[in-house]
């Protein structure tokens, strides 16, 4: 179970390192967090739900919205299962990216993928230490 949960930590410290880089903010108290589902806010100006059928229609990758007073408001990427894989980590960074700029956001371009490779390089040479 503890290498499941290091598996866990890892992926989702690459996810959000490469949220931030991208310069999205992260939703809700992170002291409380769990690393198996990352809460993104939606930038202002975006559209959230044309941002996921962009993912899903042009990547295959599919993220949640949520419902109620978050409605549009964030989205939810989890890191469970096969998605709790570096490359597909990676995939959805480089999906989301491409999805927000062809909707019209503005994001670091190309700062989400480094900061993540950076956050599993980290992890790799603290194992090699």
């Amino acid at each position: 179970m503890e290498n499941r949960f290091a598996r866990h930590r890892l992926h989702e410290k690459a996810l959000v390192a490469g949220i931030e880089a991208m310069g999205l903010e992260l939703y809700g108290d992170r002291s409380c967090k769990m690393p198996t589902v990352t809460c993104v806010r939606v930038p202002d100006g975006a559209d959230a739900d044309a941002v996921r059928a962009l993912l899903l229609n042009q990547f295959g990758v599919e993220i949640a919205g949520s419902f109620g007073p978050l409605q549009g408001k964030i989205w939810r990427i989890g890191t469970m299962g096969y998605s709790c894989r570096k490359e597909n980590v990676l995939f959805v960074l480089a999906g989301l990216e491409a999805a927000l700029i062809r909707c019209g956001v503005s994001v670091n371009r190309g700062d989400g993928l480094q900061a993540a490779l950076d956050s599993y390089d980290r992890a790799a040479a603290a194992i090699a230490d």
